[in-house]
C-alpha cells in the first residue's frame, strides 16, 4: 500500500481513493505546501522514517 508522507512531521496519511497521488483521507494536503509530501510505501515509511500514522486516516492510531 502506498501512503502519503508528511516529511516535516514524519506522519503518514492514507491516500484518498480516486484522488491525486497526494490527496489524503483526512484532507491535510489541501492546506499545506505540497512540497512537504511524498508518496511512498508504508513499509518504507516505517523503516526509513519511523513515521507515525495519522489518527484520522488510520483507525486505532494516534492523531492530532
Amino acid at each position: 500500500m502506498d501512503v502519503v508522507l508528511n516529511e516535516s512531521t514524519e506522519t503518514v496519511h492514507r491516500r484518498k481513493a480516486g484522488g491525486s497521488d497526494r490527496h489524503t483521507v483526512c484532507g491535510i494536503t489541501r492546506s499545506l505546501d505540497p512540497e512537504t509530501f511524498q508518496t511512498i510505501s508504508v513499509e518504507l515509511a516505517a523503516t526509513e522514517y519511523a513515521a507515525d500514522k495519522c489518527g484520522r486516516c488510520f483507525d486505532g492510531e494516534g492523531g492530532y
